[in-house]
């Protein structure tokens, strides 16, 4: 036996760093909702004492976990708390990060069934959840990605195959040169990951076919060219900005009888299928042909978890096909056939766990709340003199702007600095806006309303 190989061997016999961890754990979950939304200029800068070269020798684990506490603990962003609005990020559900821990120890990789029988299982079970839960046809499949930046590759390179198949072209073997053209069509406020799919894939963002949208940001359904078969009609069920959602019902019907592909992009939204009271935002989504959501924003799970939903799985497996004489194929679910990588964790578990423990109910009221907040704060801020909600509050997005975009500009930064809570800019009609995104199941109203006075503090700093 070698010398690393013993001393890692006598770690996990006497379970010392991993009571170091689980202690260190503890203390942040104790901190994290009284704790600064962002890490201090102190801690951003102790941040420096990781520019080390490559140790020559061994360092003791101990030590290296103690370094990663005492430096990484500080500067970590305070999403699992409730008071971080940026980049539509959710907290994680309690049982999410303890199923994370367990599944950690488990180290499974659920490509095939026989690399992991657990993974594999509990992505079976899920799949159907998921197509129940969002109402979709029962031959849907699912795939378990890193986010919707990869569901929304995944979802248009299983229409880029079916739509070339129909037309004797087979991708695989082909390539694009000299393949015949597919149209791509979407709102003119398609997120940009869209985008990023169609340049990978190859289809040229040159060759989207841009659609005006309304004043909420939602396509407008005539303003939309004439469909084709050989057309990819990109939606979207929720809005990066207002969480505006796309007339699913008349636009699908119109897409159907051009037998138009459908892809919708549904990072956050989609979840709105799954609330009673929001449902009617996504009518007619089950006559998509794809659809992209993730499960680290609206439903909590840790990060990283998204999922593609396709309703033609013989595009979604034959665009990411895999094969190799070393590969073991089960009469049970092998993950890597609906996903572009083979190795990937099984992020499937906490998946399965928070859907199980919160069940349908569960997952309803979770995120009702979620958009009863997002009201609250919609309300509580127009009270204060130089605030303007530029959105209809449908979903969890808020649009805040100030008298002219330097104020709204300074007042963002100033909202920063304090680090009561946390929130990004973007362009809203040529407009500079602040961007507030409630997805977390940790916001409470006193949160809100501890948000909106430190948006009053912030426009008060900038007249000074």
């Amino acid at each position: 036996m070698s010398e690393i190989q013993n001393k890692m061997f006598q770690e996990i016999r006497s379970k010392e760093i991993f009571n170091q961890v689980q202690q260190y754990s503890y203390e942040y979950l104790n901190s994290i909702f009284n704790r600064n939304v962002y890490p201090s200029e102190e801690a951003l800068d102790n941040l420096s004492v990781f520019n080390e070269e490559l140790p020559e020798n061994s360092t003791k684990a101990t030590k290296v976990i103690e370094q990663l506490n005492t430096y990484g603990n500080p500067a970590t962003t305070a999403t699992l708390g409730g008071r971080y609005f940026g980049f539509v990020a959710g907290s994680a559900v309690p049982v999410g990060l303890a199923a994370k821990s367990l599944g950690t120890y488990w180290d499974q990789a659920p490509a095939m069934n026989v690399l992991s029988p657990i993974g594999s299982k509990l992505e079976s079970v899920v799949e159907k959840w998921l197509v129940n839960l969002f109402n979709l046809p029962k031959k849907t499949s699912a795939g378990f990605v890193s986010g919707t930046s990869t569901a929304n590759l995944c979802g248009l390179a299983a229409a880029r195959y079916r739509i070339l198949e129909r037309n004797n072209w087979n991708i695989n073997e082909k390539g694009l040169r000299n393949s015949p053209k597919i149209r791509i069509v979407t709102s003119k406020q398609a997120h940009s990951t869209v985008l990023k799919a169609v340049g990978i894939l190859g289809l040229g963002k040159e060759n989207i076919e841009w659609v005006d949208v309304d004043k909420q940001g939602r396509i407008i359904p005539e303003e939309i060219p004439e469909l084709d078969a050989n057309t990819i009609l990109v939606l979207q069920a929720g809005n990066v900005n207002s969480g505006a959602f796309d007339n699913f019902e008349i636009i699908c019907k119109k897409a159907k009888k051009a037998n138009t592909w459908v892809h919708i992009d549904g990072a956050f939204g989609l979840w709105a299928e799954a609330v009673n009271e929001l449902k009617y935002l996504t009518k007619g989504l089950e006559n998509a042909s794809s659809w992209a959501v993730d499960g680290h924003k609206t439903l909590n799970t840790p990060y990283d978890c998204g999922i593609i939903l396709c309703a033609d799985q013989e595009a979604m497996t034959s665009a990411l096909h895999m094969s190799g004489s070393y590969i073991v194929e089960s009469s049970e679910r092998d993950g890597m056939f609906y996903t572009p990588e083979m190795s990937r964790r099984a992020r499937i578990i906490e998946l399965w766990s928070i859907m199980k423990y919160l069940g349908k109910k569960g997952i309803d009221e979770m995120i009702l709340t979620m958009n009863q907040r997002a009201k609250q704060f919609a309300n509580e801020i127009e009270k204060i003199t130089g605030f303007y909600v530029e959105n209809e509050i449908v979903f969890n997005q808020v649009i805040v702007r100030c008298d002219s975009d330097k104020i709204t500009e300074n007042v963002l930064l100033n909202i920063q600095q304090l680090r009561e809570c946390w929130l990004g800019g973007s362009i809203w009609f040529e407009k500079k806006v602040m961007r507030v995104s409630i997805c977390s199941w940790a916001t409470t109203e006193s949160d809100i309303t501890k948000a909106v006075k430190s948006f009053e503090k912030a426009l008060e700093i900038s007249k000074k």
